[in-house]
């Protein structure tokens, strides 16, 4: 047996380039095991990714792990939101999972906010606006594009669903991932089957959704995972609401998260319906909400810019005047699925460098454009913004965050947070605490406090200024919709 206080349980992290798997200890907060195996993504204009591989990698992750992940006695998977995978009715893969990050279903998802009656109609009742992130959406774009591999469907899973379904052989979800759909309504907490008939979709190829702190089963015993049969399993939930379990979130303390996708939110009490789209009303994993925006061109971005360059992603210099959106896989915050990356104010004497901050700078601003839509009316300004994800240890991503946003900056020390998020949601059920609280008695969210600088306004409006003259040209974009 481990040297541990307390029962052992298994986080997930299944993300889009990678799975990671952390064992800890129920009790402190421990990491006594961890194991990581890499995915695959298609290039070219869609996002995709066979889900198999995320199996095998799960698999791959838990036997680095060793012994100490057979003596879980809980495990809970966290994965990428909206993904879209189709089985068929032995359960296998009809096709690739169409991933978050893939824009092809864009003019479905503008003809789809029509259909129901606007922007305003889809707040309301779904708490979001899809664009062509969003599950419903690509649903759409497969029954039209593909329309045998969707008659061939027998089960619509998200990625963690998957996994999920692997472990148990049930078909689950949690009410923060079915939030990311379009089909879930936030009103009534149920799906939408005027929603469903729209696209097509039969509720019935749907999984069950587990309610916050409820068992979604047992790990069965017919494959070579290293669990005993019968270990506990958890809802899981989507990545970002994992994060925010794993930092043990309370309501009005803002996010900042750094990865493949840039994403910034806060746990709230109320239900949010943002008609512009730019907040996404998604639901957590506990029964509060996590109002939300995402940008799709984040770390990846940015590091593709240095590369172009020849520099290393450190190597920033001052910028002046140049202006750099890199929104190299179309946006989704502002939502411009088309667009290319956009340079603008190049001169004799720009530097390599400073092409490189006005990078950090292009992608920092829709972030911070959107938080204070993310935040209730009443919440402390002033509170540090917790900085996470990949890039949150780059000194240049902490002081673009620090510059633009006038707010003193928290940095998690605990890393693989949406793993530790689904360790907490696994130690919830054994102790029957409320997984935010087992991670705030691990003390997750402790870290070093940036101090605040004066918030660098004359950025901030002249990208802005930018992407407001060069609107037309984005939209239009380059790609043939």
């Amino acid at each position: 047996m481990s040297a541990a206080e307390g029962p052992l349980v298994v986080g997930v992290d299944s993300s889009t380039q990678s799975t990671k798997v952390l064992v800890v200890d129920a009790a402190t907060g421990q990491v006594v095991a961890s194991g990581q195996a890499p995915h695959t993504v298609s290039s070219g204009a869609g996002r995709e990714s066979d889900p198999r591989q995320w199996w095998d990698a799960l698999c791959e992750a838990l036997h680095q792990c060793g012994e100490a992940a057979h003596e879980a006695a809980a495990v809970s998977i966290a994965g990428q939101q909206h993904g879209l995978v189709t089985l068929d009715a032995q359960g296998a893969p009809v096709r690739p999972a169409l991933l978050w990050n893939d824009v092809r279903s864009a003019p479905q998802a503008r003809r789809l906010v029509e259909e129901l009656g606007g922007p305003k109609a889809w707040a309301e009742r779904t708490g979001s606006v899809p664009g062509a992130s969003f599950t419903v959406t690509k649903w759409a774009w497969l029954a039209e594009q593909e329309p045998e591999a969707a008659r061939s469907t027998a089960a619509v899973r998200l990625p963690h669903d998957y996994l999920t379904q692997h472990l148990t052989g049930e078909g689950t979800t949690d009410r923060g991932d079915a939030s990311g759909t379009g089909w879930w309504a936030s009103t009534a907490e149920a799906y939408d089957e005027e929603i469903l008939a729209l696209v097509g979709l039969d509720p019935a190829l749907l999984p069950r959704v587990v309610r916050p702190g409820e068992v979604a089963g047992t790990v069965r015993d017919s494959h070579d995972l290293p669990f005993s049969k019968g270990t506990l399993v958890a809802a899981g939930t989507g990545d970002n609401a994992a994060a925010a379990l794993g930092l043990g979130l309370r309501p009005g303390t803002p996010v900042l998260s750094l990865g493949t996708s840039g994403t910034v939110y806060a746990v709230s009490r109320h239900r949010t319906a943002d008609p512009s789209g730019t907040v996404a009303g998604f639901a957590d994993a506990r029964g509060d909400w996590l109002p939300l925006a995402c940008t799709l061109n984040c770390t990846l971005a940015v590091d593709r810019v240095a590369a172009l360059l020849g520099l290393d992603r450190e190597a920033v210099e001052p910028v002046t005047s140049v202006t750099l959106l890199p929104y190299l896989d179309g946006e989704r915050t502002p939502n411009l699925p088309n667009a290319s990356g956009l340079l603008h104010g190049l001169r004799h004497d720009t530097t390599a460098g400073q092409l490189l901050q006005a990078a950090y700078d292009g992608a920092v601003h829709a972030l911070l454009g959107a938080l204070d839509l993310v935040l209730d009316q009443d919440a402390d300004r002033t509170t540090p913004l917790l900085l996470i994800g990949g890039g949150a240890r780059g000194t240049a991503w902490q002081q673009t965050v620090r510059r633009l946003s006038g707010r003193p900056v928290l940095i998690p020390e605990a890393r693989e947070l949406v793993a530790l998020g689904a360790a907490a949601q696994a130690a919830g059920l054994l102790t029957g605490e409320d997984p935010a609280a087992v991670a705030r008695r691990w003390r997750t969210a402790d870290g070093p406090v940036l101090e605040a600088v004066d918030r660098d306004e004359a950025t901030l409006n002249r990208i802005s200024g930018v992407l407001s003259d060069a609107a037309p040209l984005l939209e239009r974009g380059t790609r043939t919709p």
